[in-house]
């Protein structure tokens, strides 16, 4: 197995364990084109998911002082956004990770 290979794949499975650590640091270590590549493309996926937050950020803010009485509909659109965007990164860099690892 290369060592490439190996570099590249888990910076796509780090977001199980490391975040955008893990790839920013292969990618500022690394002298390799292709593991640099791939770092860059899983630190990008990995941020995908911080976009939502701003837009759940301003629902709770907006519906805050009606929330007695209605149910808070932005908020919980906001929550789902950010799931489905979670769930899809997910997804992404597991598919990622192993077509880097198998590739020939």
């Amino acid at each position: 197995m290369e060592t490439r290979k190996v570099l590249s794949s888990l910076c796509y499975f780090s977001i199980f364990f490391a975040g955008f650590i893990f790839p920013l640091a292969v990618y500022f270590a690394t002298g390799d084109d292709v593991t640099k590549t791939h770092a860059k493309k899983s630190l990008v996926s990995h941020l995908i998911p911080l976009i939502p937050i701003p837009l759940l950020i301003f629902a709770v803010i907006y519906e805050f002082p009606s929330m007695q009485d209605s149910v808070p509909v932005l908020t919980i659109i906001a929550i789902v956004v950010l799931v489905i965007t979670w769930i899809a990164v997910v997804i992404y860099n597991i598919v990622k990770g192993i077509k880097v690892l198998v590739a020939q």
